[in-house]
């Protein structure tokens, strides 16, 4: 159900990473750093002109950017199918944060305290800006559904129910927040004075809910980690809409809350390391 949703807002996100290459004052990093963000949101290869196309770069412009990412052993050819993927030099860049990334530590043990509760899937969402944000922890229950959210998975900023967090607590503009939010895709898109209004209890009462926006028929429950004073995380609860009524929501929406805090706490004491 996850990948789904991720694919529908695809569209939305590849726009976007066009746009910031336009803006972008060192093109040549953004180039590569769309091309790697492009192929890590395909499940399968992609071939020249679709890399190309999706992200609006002259063919020999996408040439020569996976050519210098091959060298580096970033991506990787396959001469068979003509198709590109990343490779698995990706993970020597990735394993110094993953070692020092304090968040991850931290939360797991919360994380599958609640899940195991309240039969949800719960989630450390890492906020990158207004563009991404990226899944650093899963914790399944052992009972109810199973939904498919893998760490490393990037969604749109905005959406669902950590967009919610991100709009109330991230200190963006209403124009900007507007633009971002016309490219999402959901299930059953509220409208944006909707939204915004959303928000605005999201910021009164300290979490923001999404019921059946994102998907239908699943609560999505997200409450903001801070590390000092900067909105860097978020704590998700995904479940059932009527499960979640019968198990007790008010009680999940008070741990989640609780569960976030004492990691901000945490992480505020003694930083990201």
């Amino acid at each position: 159900m996850i990948d789904q949703r991720r694919k529908r807002n695809k569209s939305g996100a590849d726009g976007q990473l066009a746009e910031a290459m336009k803006m972008s004052k060192a093109p040549a990093i953004s180039r590569a750093v769309a091309v790697l963000r492009l192929l890590g949101e395909r499940d399968a290869p992609l071939g020249l002109q679709s890399i190309a196309q999706e992200l609006g770069l002259a063919p020999s412009t996408c040439l020569y950017v996976l050519r210098a990412l091959i060298n580096e052993e970033l991506v990787s050819f396959d001469p068979d199918t003509k198709k590109y993927c990343q490779e698995a030099g990706l993970l020597a860049l990735a394993r110094p944060w993953l070692r020092c990334n304090r968040f991850t530590e931290l939360a797991q043990p919360a994380m599958a305290e609640i899940s195991g509760a309240f039969s949800v899937t719960v989630a450390g969402m890492h906020i990158v800006g207004l563009q991404h944000i990226v899944v650093v922890a899963v914790s399944q229950s052992n009972s109810g559904i199973q939904l498919s959210i893998e760490v490393g998975r990037s969604f749109p900023a905005l959406i669902s129910a950590t967009g919610r967090c991100v709009a109330a607590f991230g200190g963006h503009c209403d124009a900007e927040l507007e633009t971002r939010f016309k490219a999402l895709r959901w299930d059953e898109p509220p409208a944006f004075d909707e939204w915004r209004t959303q928000v605005r209890q999201t910021r009164a009462r300290g979490f923001a809910m999404d019921e059946g926006n994102y998907m239908s028929g699943l609560t999505v429950i997200g409450a903001p980690v801070w590390t000092r004073g900067k909105l860097s995380h978020a704590l998700v609860a995904v479940g059932t809409s009527s499960a979640l009524k019968r198990n007790g929501l008010p009680t999940l929406q008070k741990a989640l809350v609780s569960a976030a805090q004492t990691l901000t706490d945490q992480l505020s004491a003694g930083g990201l390391r």
